[in-house]
């Protein structure tokens, strides 16, 4: 009756990530830090779990001298959110 809710999505700072990345396809680093209230070592280490899963992809680059990292939503990733969300909406139907 209730499918397995996919265990990459269903951490609260990666799902953070992911629906704040749903929205505008493309974000920096900080951008996300500032919006999820995440420490820079703790959204890392998220960030490449959703990189190694396929969800999203990584550029590190430079701007005007100063480092920057850009998250984007892969395809795979917006497939397994809309998924993760009907999923999701299981769960509160029952009942």
């Amino acid at each position: 009756m209730f499918k397995e809710l996919d265990p990459i999505l269903h951490s609260q700072l990666r799902l953070a990530a992911m629906s704040l990345l749903i929205s505008v396809k493309e974000a920096e680093f900080t951008y996300i830090r500032e919006k999820t209230n995440s420490t820079a070592g703790n959204l890392s280490v998220q960030l490449n779990k959703l990189k190694d899963a396929g969800y999203i992809e990584i550029t590190k680059q430079f701007k005007d001298n100063y480092p920057q990292t850009l998250c984007k939503i892969t395809p795979k990733g917006i497939d397994a959110f809309e998924q993760y969300v009907k999923d999701l909406q299981q769960y509160l139907k029952v009942g």
